[in-house]
């Protein structure tokens, strides 16, 4: 999996591109990296693009990852608002969102980029 990690939309929120197949390793990492750099930049709005990137957790480690990993962790933003934005007919990022939400963090997927953005809060870049 490769990850890209940029200041987008003015400065109003954190791209994070992803692109092969997810594993929980480095799902936490750029989830570290992007909220270590909203923290110093200020922001708290996050946009990660999902559409060349497969969810390769099987159900159990997706609630792993949600509950073990990533709702105690402090260096995560709880706060954040979190958009995942996915390809019309990848349902395999349907349940983390769900654990993710469970868990007590404010993210939410999407098939439509404008409706992500409009979530966020931002204009589309």
């Amino acid at each position: 999996m490769k990850y890209e990690i940029s200041i987008a939309g003015n400065k109003h929120y954190i791209l994070i591109h992803v692109k092969g197949e997810m594993d929980a390793d480095s799902a936490l990492q750029y989830t570290h990296e992007a909220h270590d750099l909203g923290r110093a930049e200020g922001i708290d709005k996050f946009l990660v693009d999902l559409t060349q990137a497969r969810n390769k957790l099987r159900i159990l480690q997706n609630y792993e990852f949600a509950y073990d990993q990533v709702a105690p962790d402090p260096r995560i933003n709880h706060q954040a608002k979190v958009a995942m934005l996915v390809s019309p007919r990848d349902h395999s990022h349907d349940f983390i969102e769900t654990v993710t939400i469970n868990a007590g963090l404010k993210v939410k997927l999407f098939r439509d980029r404008q409706m992500a953005m409009e979530y966020l809060g931002v204009e589309s870049t």
